[in-house]
């Protein structure tokens, strides 16, 4: 037997959405479109800061950049949890999922309100970030396990890797960011258009 490409199984593995039914795409498109919202707003906000000449310390552009990586990351391994991974994942690995997500959104959430009250959320935003990564590496642990006894594939496991890649570089960036005292944010806001 012929082995595959490393690009040839990717192919193959996000040619697996053609297989979606309606409830895969709709949990697809809520999971994969909030985080494009996310990477959009990050995006547009430092960009806009950017255009009307704030300076941001160097380090937030790579906010932007770890968002992009996780983004794009999910939506890959999404896909194979909607379909040849989806009654492996039921058994474990879904609640794991649903609390890894919930300290992560949260996590974020709370950094955005520390901007006005970073007293008061600082020990809540650490707390969450913390739990969001602990909890990814019980994913990883369950990931892995299913990796050595064959249920799961390289593309997927990549799409793990670079997603530790981009929520690191995303929420290191985003705490360092306050830790700072958020520099560039209150020059960037009047900028913003109102809603």
């Amino acid at each position: 037997m012929a082995k595959t490409s490393f690009l040839q199984e990717t192919y193959a593995y996000a040619s697996l959405a053609r297989s979606f039914s309606a409830k895969d795409w709709l949990a697809y498109s809520a999971w994969v479109g909030l985080m494009m919202g996310l990477f959009a707003a990050v995006t547009a906000f430092v960009a806009i800061g950017a255009t009307h000449g704030v300076t941001y310390p160097a380090y937030v552009w790579n906010l932007p950049v770890g968002t992009g990586i996780f983004v794009f990351a999910i939506a890959f391994d999404t896909i194979g949890h909607r379909t040849i991974y989806k009654e492996e994942i039921a058994k474990a690995e879904a609640v794991v999922h649903h609390i890894t997500i919930f300290a992560g959104v949260t996590s974020v959430l709370a950094l955005c309100i520390a901007y006005e009250h970073p007293v008061l959320m600082r020990i809540p935003a650490l707390a969450l970030i913390i739990l969001s990564f602990v909890y990814s590496l019980v994913d990883e642990a369950l990931h892995w396990r299913r990796y050595l006894t064959q249920r799961c594939d390289r593309v997927e496991s990549f799409s793990h890797f670079f997603i530790m890649v981009g929520h690191l570089i995303m929420i290191l960036t985003w705490w360092t960011w306050f830790e700072a005292g958020y520099p560039g944010v209150a020059e960037t806001l009047p900028h913003l258009p109102s809603l």
